[in-house]
């Protein structure tokens, strides 16, 4: 292998940290140049002011620099053209059409979306954790935060306040961030706008913005899609349904009687659109002090309860988690730094690992899906 081969070799391995692919495999790099001990490598970004440019320019740099013999580099940055960005988009899909639903009942990624029957039980602190602790495990995750009114995911997964994603054309980049790809309305609004930042539309409108959400969003190839739901069980809910008919549910509550009455309902709505409960997660459950004392501050026994009650008799429902009570829970989000990576000794990551581990085991229902076969 020539100087100029290796050093294209080694440039080419470098991962687009959007796209999570080679730029070889992007088409992103351009003229390779070797005078002496100096390399010249030019590479062409998707966009003008792509975000990650900083980065790419840094790894190609660094690349480059670790082939033997290269003692100086240049980077030389360039833009793609729109006949070379279009020719990208199509090769992202794939053959598949724009706009379409690639989390079909064919698709092998797994759905889940986590649900709760009222507000403020800790289901977007769980999500996101969740999503955390799976990326963690090495499967390919994405989060899709669809509490459109209520979003929390960027600011628990720590994204930058004004993070937007990058647009190719009519295709959108879910940000990355802790190896998960996210995306939320909230990267969309602008600080200081009349809005205040705050979304106000009706069911239309939220409808449209899921249904954007899976269909214009590269969310590549992925195990896990996991989708943050408003509580309750109202428009998105029933989009949801719609959009993902073949999707599991995780219903989270707390320990009272009064969350986990309304948290069934959110698990039987999830039935009625033929959506599988795979189970029941417990927050704000009894902790120990260091002096051996159960503190139950709201109570014990909600999630056995919500899990007794949407269990049949074809269709057992377990509570897959009960999450501790804990001050680096609520500290890592509120710093955007998940407990599973940023206390992993706390109880309560303890317990989302164990969550992530049984949901990773968990197979895909098959109900749906169309299933290839042959007659002989």
């Amino acid at each position: 292998m020539s100087v100029v081969d290796a050093v294209r070799a080694a440039v080419g391995a470098v991962v687009d940290p959007e796209l999570r692919r080679p730029l070889s495999e992007l088409d992103m790099l351009r003229d390779i140049a070797v005078t002496d001990a100096s390399a010249t490598v030019g590479i062409a970004l998707t966009i003008v002011g792509c975000p990650a440019a900083t980065r790419i320019e840094r790894e190609v740099h660094d690349a480059a620099a670790r082939v033997p013999g290269i003692a100086e580099v240049t980077v030389a940055v360039g833009v793609m053209t729109p006949e070379e960005r279009h020719a990208l988009t199509e090769k992202l899909r794939g053959g598949r059409p724009a706009r379409v639903n690639p989390f079909d009942a064919d698709s092998l990624t797994r759905v889940i979306a986590v649900t709760s029957g009222k507000g403020g039980v800790g289901k977007s602190t769980v999500t996101a954790n969740l999503a955390v602790a799976l990326a963690g495990r090495g499967l390919r995750v994405g989060l899709l935060d669809a509490d459109v009114h209520g979003f929390s995911i960027p600011g628990l997964l720590g994204l930058p306040a004004g993070t937007t994603p990058t647009r190719l054309d009519d295709m959108i980049l879910p940000a990355v961030t802790h190896d998960v790809k996210v995306i939320s309305i909230g990267m969309f609004l602008r600080e200081g706008d009349a809005s205040g930042g705050a979304v106000a539309w009706r069911g239309p409108m939220l409808h449209r913005t899921i249904a954007q959400f899976l269909t214009d969003v590269h969310w590549g190839d992925l195990d896990i899609l996991l989708l943050d739901m408003p509580p309750g069980t109202g428009d998105v809910a029933i989009s949801v349904g719609q959009l993902l008919p073949t999707a599991d549910v995780l219903v989270v509550t707390t320990p009272q009687p009064a969350a986990a009455e309304v948290a069934v309902r959110s698990g039987l709505v999830a039935r009625q659109t033929g959506q599988r409960v795979i189970g029941v997660v417990e927050t704000m459950s009894p902790f120990t002090l260091p002096d051996g004392t159960v503190v139950d501050l709201f109570g014990s026994g909600g999630g056995r309860r919500v899990a007794a009650e949407l269990s049949t008799d074809t269709e057992p429902v377990p509570v897959l988690a009960s999450v501790p009570l804990s001050t680096a829970l609520r500290a890592g989000g509120d710093a955007g730094t998940p407990v599973v990576s940023s206390a992993p000794d706390d109880p309560a990551a303890h317990a989302i690992e164990t969550l992530a581990a049984a949901v990773a085991d968990l197979g895909r229902g098959l109900a749906g899906r169309s299933l290839p076969f042959r007659t002989r």
